[in-house]
C-alpha cells in the first residue's frame, strides 16, 4: 500500500507502549502512527522512537482513514469499538480475550497458522500470552509427528496482570524489607516470595479461565478439536517472562535429539539446551527478546512417545506486542489490509 495508517488503541498501557516500541524497532511500513486511549489519557504523550505522539480519545468514529488498529485496551473496550473499526474498513488486531473464540475471527500466531488470516472479516484475535509461546515451540513437532496430548504447567510473571501487577510486586518487596505491612490489591494473596496457583477466575470445572484459554486456543489454532490439553497456571514473583514446563505425547516417536534439531530450525524458536553446561532458558534471559527459548528437552521415560521441555518467552513482547505486530506485518505481506464490503457489518449485526 502506498499509504498505511496504523493506530494503537490502549497506547498508554504497558502492552500498548510496547506495541509502539515494537512497530518502531521493526520499521513497520506505516506512513502515520496514531495513539488512542480513554478520555482520561487524551492529551498525554507517548514515545514512538525519537518522537512523541499525542494520545487521542478513542471514539466510535476514530477509525476513518485508519488501515490497521492494534488493540490492547481490555475486552470491554474491544467489544465496544472493534466492530466500528471493521465497519470503517479498518482491520483490527485485538490483544484481549474478547474475540479469541469467536468463530468469525481468526486466532493467529504467525509462526503457527498465518494462513488463517485469509478469511478475516475485519477482526483478528491475538492469543493468550502463555498459549503463544507454547505453540511456537510445539507447532513444528505437531507438523512432524503429530501430538496426542499436552500437559503444561506455567510460571507466569506479574507483568501479565499489567502495570498494577508490576507495581504490587515491587511495593511488597520494599515493604517486606522495611518491616511494613504488606497490602494485597492486584492479587488475593501476597505475591512477593510466593507462588499463586491461580490466574483469572475459577470456572465450574475448578480450572481457571487462564487454563481453559490454553486448552481451547490450542485446539482452535491447530484446527484439532480432539487434541487433549490440560493446564495448571501459576503466578510467580518475576517481573517479565513466562516459563512453562510442557510434556507432550506424540503420535509417532520423536527423540529428544531429533526434537532439538527440529526446533533449532523452527521460526521464532531458539534452542538453549545443554544441561552439562547448565544451559537452560530462564525468564531473565528472555526478557526484552523476541524469540521463544526452549531447553531441558528430554525423553519422557514413563511413556513410549513422550517428550519434556521448558519454554520461556517475554510475555509482553512475543506474548502480546510482538505477535500483534507480526500479524500486522503478515497482513501487509499477504495484501490482506482490507475489510470486504460484505463483511463490514459482521460484528455490528
Amino acid at each position: 500500500m502506498s499509504k498505511l495508517t496504523v493506530a494503537v488503541c490502549g497506547a498508554t498501557g504497558a502492552v500498548g507502549r510496547e506495541m509502539l516500541n515494537t512497530l518502531h524497532q521493526r520499521a513497520f511500513p506505516a506512513t502515520e502512527v496514531l495513539a488512542f486511549a480513554s478520555s482520561r489519557s487524551a492529551g498525554s504523550k507517548v514515545e514512538f522512537g525519537d518522537q512523541e505522539l499525542t494520545v487521542r480519545e478513542l471514539k466510535e468514529d476514530s477509525f476513518e482513514g485508519v488501515d490497521i488498529a492494534i488493540f490492547s485496551a481490555g475486552g470491554a473496550t474491544s467489544l465496544k469499538f472493534a466492530p466500528y473499526a471493521a465497519k470503517a474498513g479498518c482491520v483490527v488486531v485485538d490483544n484481549s480475550a474478547a474475540w479469541r473464540m469467536d468463530d468469525r475471527c481468526p486466532l493467529v500466531v504467525p509462526e503457527v497458522n498465518p494462513e488463517d488470516l485469509s478469511w478475516h472479516k475485519g477482526i483478528i484475535a491475538n492469543p493468550n500470552c502463555s498459549t503463544i509461546q507454547m505453540l511456537v515451540a510445539l507447532k513444528p513437532i505437531y507438523d512432524a509427528v503429530g501430538i496426542k496430548r499436552i500437559v503444561v504447567s506455567t510460571y507466569q510473571a506479574v507483568s501479565g496482570t499489567g502495570q498494577k501487577g508490576i507495581a504490587e510486586l515491587e511495593k511488597q518487596v520494599r515493604d517486606l524489607f522495611n518491616a511494613r505491612y504488606v497490602e494485597c490489591k492486584a492479587y488475593p494473596y501476597q505475591i512477593a516470595f510466593n507462588i499463586l496457583p491461580h490466574i483469572d477466575v475459577f470456572l465450574d470445572n475448578d480450572y481457571t479461565k487462564e487454563e481453559m484459554k490454553m486448552v481451547n486456543e490450542t485446539r482452535k489454532m491447530f484446527h484439532d478439536p480432539l487434541i487433549r490439553v490440560t493446564a495448571t497456571c501459576a503466578r510467580v514473583p518475576v517481573f517479565y517472562g513466562h516459563a512453562e514446563s510442557v510434556n507432550v505425547e506424540t503420535e509417532k516417536k520423536l527423540t529428544a535429539k531429533e526434537c532439538r534439531v527440529l526446533l533449532s530450525q523452527a521460526p521464532g524458536v531458539r534452542v538453549y539446551d545443554n544441561p552439562r553446561e547448565l544451559m537452560y532458558p530462564m525468564p531473565l534471559m528472555g526478557a526484552g527478546k523476541d524469540e521463544t527459548f526452549v531447553g531441558r528437552i528430554r525423553d519422557d521415560e514413563s511413556i513410549e512417545n513422550g517428550l519434556n521441555m521448558w519454554i520461556v518467552a517475554d510475555n509482553i513482547r512475543k506474548g502480546a506486542a510482538l505477535n500483534a505486530v507480526q500479524i500486522a506485518e503478515e497482513l501487509v505481506k499477504r495484501d490482506l489490509v482490507r475489510v470486504n464490503e460484505q463483511d463490514r457489518d459482521t460484528f455490528l449485526a
